[in-house]
């Protein structure tokens, strides 16, 4: 590869994976079975100009190879509210990607996907929560790959041994006690993202270790705590004991080791979690954001059981983003059309935090995902208040922010 016997692009690739490894202190390289591309979603000239030079080049990726959310929804192009330009580089970087064999999956929840790595395999993976999600409900490895790097991986079909690659890499370093917090509030989806938003606060870019949540917690819960630790830190790994697949008990997470730390999770710390969420308080609602990470199946039609007959306020806009391959299971199901019924615009390909959608008006943002409550204040510059899924939809229904604070006393 780096003679270039196997073309330009595959020259470029491995110089740029072996400055890589040296940076890592890796001594070999090992082949991934899949690759997952950030890289896709268009942030400048730079990736653009990046992708160009690699397709051009002849660039194909090696393994099978799906690709995050982009900066468009192509289902629903009238969504799109932004400058014109942008939105022509945003698809020539698209077409880029699909032109190296990418798989136009267009999603940030690679692992709804009915092919998915399996226990121990060894990929190549972008995008945070689904970093997170792949080494922790999985057991699959990746370490964090980025735009750029992502994509030589996958052209490669290998990657450092580094990292969250190796076991030893993988024990855990920081205690979260969980048995101050209630049973009830264990049992309930709200939970996940505000616990999740402080566990990333707390560990940063260490491996957290969970003692207490239940067994056999959903993916989506999983998924949910996941993606907010992700955002709030940069946690790429957690262990849930008697959960995740790499933490059968606390020893077998800590590999035998000492937690640096222990932190007592109590519901202190979860209120102030939950408020660290919210921007706003008093301002009128004018929108609700759901799916972000993108919603699944059951979440789908939990939401679309939710409004039990109801719709959303005619001063509200109500958006739930999800994959492509989920909305067509959907409307065979009828849930899209239960949805779009009640009132919610379905949002593919992209996501309402990073891509103009929402109408800029003045006001607050309701949203369920504390990945959603973390970034888009800064990034499209809303207000934000976070609940619970049946806070949202009854706060749309009402076209009024409706919050249940008793739900979160101690007793």
């Amino acid at each position: 590869m780096l003679a270039g016997r196997e073309g330009d692009a595959t020259r470029l690739a491995m110089r740029i994976l072996v400055e890589m490894a040296g940076i890592a202190g890796a001594e070999r390289f090992i082949e991934v079975s899949s690759a997952h591309i950030d890289g896709g979603l268009y942030h400048g000239q730079a990736g653009l100009d990046f992708a160009e030079r690699l397709s051009a080049s002849g660039a194909r990726v090696s393994v099978p190879t799906t690709l995050n959310v982009s900066s468009l929804d192509l289902l629903h192009p009238d969504l799109y509210r932004g400058d014109p330009d942008t939105a022509s580089a945003a698809r020539r970087l698209m077409d880029f990607y699909l032109s190296m064999g990418c798989r136009p999956s267009w999603t940030c929840a690679p692992y709804q996907l009915p092919e998915r790595p399996r226990f121990g395999d060894q990929i190549a993976w972008g995008e945070s929560n689904a970093i997170v999600f792949a080494n922790s409900v999985l057991g699959a490895r990746t370490e964090r790959y980025g735009d750029f790097i992502d994509i030589c991986a996958a052209i490669a079909g290998r990657v450092p041994d580094a990292g969250l690659h190796r076991t030893e890499e993988r024990a855990g370093e920081i205690l979260f006690n969980l048995s101050g917090l209630p049973e009830r509030l264990l049992r309930t989806d709200v939970l996940y993202p505000v616990l999740g938003h402080l566990v990333g606060v707390e560990a940063g870019t260490s491996v957290p270790v969970l003692a207490g949540l239940p067994p056999g917690t959903s993916e989506d819960r999983l998924k949910a705590l996941g993606a907010a630790a992700a955002s709030s830190g940069a946690v790429a790994l957690f262990h849930a004991v008697g959960v995740t697949p790499e933490a059968q008990t606390v020893e077998a997470a800590f590999q035998g080791r000492h937690p640096e730390r222990t932190i007592g999770v109590t519901m202190e710390r979860i209120r102030a979690a939950r408020d660290d969420l919210s921007t706003a308080t008093e301002e009128p609602l004018v929108a609700v954001s759901l799916g972000t990470p993108h919603a699944s199946p059951a979440e789908l039609d939990e939401l679309a059981a939710a409004f039990a007959g109801d719709r959303v306020h005619a001063d509200i806009d109500f958006y739930v983003s999800t994959g492509r391959g989920v909305l067509a299971e959907a409307e065979g199901r009828g849930t899209a059309g239960q949805l779009r019924d009640s009132g919610v615009q379905i949002v593919v390909d992209t996501c309402t935090y990073i891509t103009p959608i929402l109408r800029p008006r003045p006001g607050a943002v309701m949203t369920n995902s504390a990945k959603w409550a973390y970034y888009a204040p800064g990034n499209i510059g809303v207000e934000v208040v976070f609940g619970s899924t049946e806070e949202c939809v009854r706060s749309a229904i009402e076209g009024r922010i409706w919050r249940d604070d008793a739900f979160w006393h101690d007793d």
